[in-house]
């Protein structure tokens, strides 16, 4: 699988996120999907401390090959009752978490699951330039940051001279495009690379939902209310069909349609795509192979206009 590049981190362009792990898979699922990853290519495995037991199950399903991957998670979102956030002595106390669970003596990407109003964002620099300084840390990052947020933070660690955020990690697919607006363009500007989760938009891309039926229960659309948000709507389901049908001339499926278009952006350094079971990471790794052209991509965007 090709690679490219998160600061110093060399990663596979599809990632496995490990949500599910936490959420909705138990203990002994997890080790045949990690396996599957790992033998497909996949080298970037992206968790959080919020994502229940998920750092801990990927630590054991990893075992001894731990140093053959790549390790993201994160900080700042609540755990266990906290308030989570993004001062110096929550992150200190995070970090020690983290390794703790994922057994290991350094995290390589670590990114801040979301931000901090009320800390300065050069304060939280300031603490994960120190965990670089130590080595406990190889690269920082954000997640659902804005493109302001963006801008914000890059000139503070500019103003230090310490560490910068080298990604950004938002919700990016074909049915949810707001952050080519601003976002997207700034990472570009800052040479951030972009991480996109939810590339198949909680499965509606994967081609397993049909219109009018809802989802089944114990999903994550039904756990995260997500189709309460508008993701099982008339507009969606038509962009799904015409993506179908577009990949379906040319010998794919949607769902390989909806990773490969992600991985044709520049700017994307690794496609975050979950996975509960080998089969699907297989077909996730199976997108990789398919690249697009220029115009290609060109004739999809037009296929999945921004709302």
């Amino acid at each position: 699988m090709d690679t490219r590049r998160i600061g110093s981190l060399e990663v596979s362009v599809i990632g496995l996120g490990t949500n599910n792990f936490g959420f909705f898979m138990e203990e002994d699922a997890v080790p045949p999907v990690v396996d599957a990853a790992l033998e497909a290519g996949i080298n970037f495995f992206d968790t959080a401390d919020s994502y229940l037991e998920s750092e801990a199950r990927l630590a054991k399903a990893l075992g001894a090959r731990r140093d053959e991957v790549v390790i993201g998670t994160k900080f700042a979102s609540p755990v266990d009752g906290g308030t989570g956030g993004g001062t110096p002595a929550y992150v200190r106390a995070a970090v020690e978490r983290s390794l703790a669970k994922l057994g290991t003596d350094r995290i390589d990407l670590y990114q801040m699951h979301r931000p901090d109003e009320d800390t300065p964002i050069a304060d939280t620099l300031g603490a994960l330039d120190e965990l670089v300084t130590e080595g406990k840390v190889l690269e920082i990052g954000c997640s659902n940051f804005n493109a302001a947020q963006l801008r914000e933070a890059d000139a503070a660690a500019t103003a230090s001279g310490g560490a910068r955020f080298v990604s950004v990690q938002n919700q990016w697919s074909l049915l949810q495009r707001d952050d080519e607006a601003e976002a997207v363009p700034e990472a570009e500007r800052l040479g951030i690379g972009y991480l996109p989760y939810y590339p198949l938009a909680s499965g509606l891309l994967s081609g397993k939902y049909a219109r009018g039926e809802g989802a089944p229960a114990g999903t994550r659309l039904v756990h995260f209310g997500e189709t309460a948000g508008g993701l099982f709507s008339d507009r969606n389901f038509d962009i799904v069909d015409a993506a179908a049908a577009w990949a379906s001339e040319r010998g794919h499926t949607v769902l390989e349609l909806a990773l490969a278009w992600m991985a044709a952006k520049p700017v994307v350094a690794s496609v975050i795509a979950g996975a509960t079971s080998p089969a699907q990471v297989r077909a996730n790794a199976a997108a990789a192979t398919w690249v697009l052209t220029p115009d290609e991509v060109a004739e999809v965007d037009a296929l999945a206009p921004p709302v």
